[in-house]
């Protein structure tokens, strides 16, 4: 039985994927430190979920990636066949003023987890990258051989830093590495932090939202199960070091890929559908551009729907109201 580890188990995107993982019959061991950057009960709700005809097929542990010697231990005679390191310290605002938790859980944290995969000789390691590389890449759309050295957050010069430890480790030891750089994932059990969950919550209550840039704001908005679909295509897929060029310009066993919705929508049409899935109108609080952020995302995802015949399926128009029915559903609505 194929057993995959799973870091950040209790997020949005780990817990799916330790859902999809365990309905195909294999096993996970998740990893979380179930940190308060958003509400913990979110997160103990996810992991209820996940054990919901799981067995003895799925085992938790609570603990921080970021501590080497507890990572050892707390693992320590357990089989581990392969990695989906998703675990990270999220968020570009919330990097402008808390450096230092980005530093620990994105850089230590990341080699940490190198060394692991080292240490274990695991047959591949998936981790999460973010479309926030791109910085304010005027080119459209981001493609994995674009140049992504002029980040615009503290975040996203984490996730660059990754990228290249990452490239490292599989030059030097021959490890299997995917890195996938997300464009905005959102659904049912998401984040509260994200934009989604925010004006869900706010309209619905007959709070304002905020509106950053006047609106002006593209995003690629993907559902959870097109993302989850690819990460775990990229599970099954480890490169080859066969000196051949990889997406994202490796020629190791290490490769990058976009996994995206390929379809940028415009923030106002987004709440237009917000607006109709919640039965009422938003109030709008217009605000200028933040720090950190980026008027557009778009993703090129040729390399990724050729190498792995990922093809997204879930438009804005489906997975906006799937939403809103589910968050209505968990607030009891």
């Amino acid at each position: 039985m194929t057993t995959t580890l799973v870091t950040g188990v209790a997020g949005f995107i780990g817990a799916a994927l330790a859902k999809a993982l365990l309905a195909r019959g294999e096993r996970v061991v998740g990893i979380d430190n179930l940190n308060n950057y958003y509400d913990v009960a979110l997160k103990r709700d996810r992991l209820t979920d996940i054990c919901q005809g799981a067995g003895n097929r799925f085992r938790f542990i609570e603990l921080d990636f970021a501590d080497m010697a507890k990572l050892r231990s707390a693992l320590e005679g357990e089989t581990i066949d392969r990695i989906a390191h998703l675990g990270a310290q999220a968020g570009v605002r919330y990097s402008i003023d808390n450096p230092h938790a980005y530093a620990q859980s994105n850089l230590v944290g990341h080699v940490n987890m190198l060394e692991f995969a080292r240490e274990r000789s695991v047959a591949h390691m998936v981790y999460a990258s973010s479309s926030s590389v791109y910085g304010g890449n005027e080119k459209v759309p981001f493609d994995v051989d674009d140049r992504v050295d002029h980040p615009v957050s503290l975040y996203a010069a984490t996730k660059k830093a990754d990228e290249l430890m990452s490239e490292t480790y599989a030059h030097l030891y021959k490890l299997p590495m995917t890195g996938l750089r997300f464009f905005t994932v959102y659904g049912p059990w998401g984040r509260p932090d994200m934009m989604m969950w925010i004006f869900t919550d706010r309209i619905l209550s007959g709070q304002p939202i905020p509106v950053f840039n006047n609106g002006e704001m593209y995003r690629d908005f993907t559902y959870i199960d097109d993302i989850i679909a690819g990460v775990v295509a990229s599970l099954d897929c480890p490169p080859a070091d066969d000196g051949s060029k990889k997406p994202g310009g490796s020629t190791t066993a290490h490769t990058i890929y976009n996994i995206g919705n390929n379809q940028p929508e415009q923030l106002m049409r987004v709440i237009g559908l917000l607006e109709d899935a919640c039965g009422r109108k938003a109030e709008l609080d217009m605000k200028p551009m933040q720090p950190g952020d980026v008027p557009r995302t778009y993703a090129d995802i040729t390399a990724i729907s050729r190498d792995l015949g990922y093809a997204p399926t879930t438009s804005v128009d489906a997975g906006v109201p799937a939403f809103v029915d589910w968050f209505r559903k968990y607030r009891g609505i």
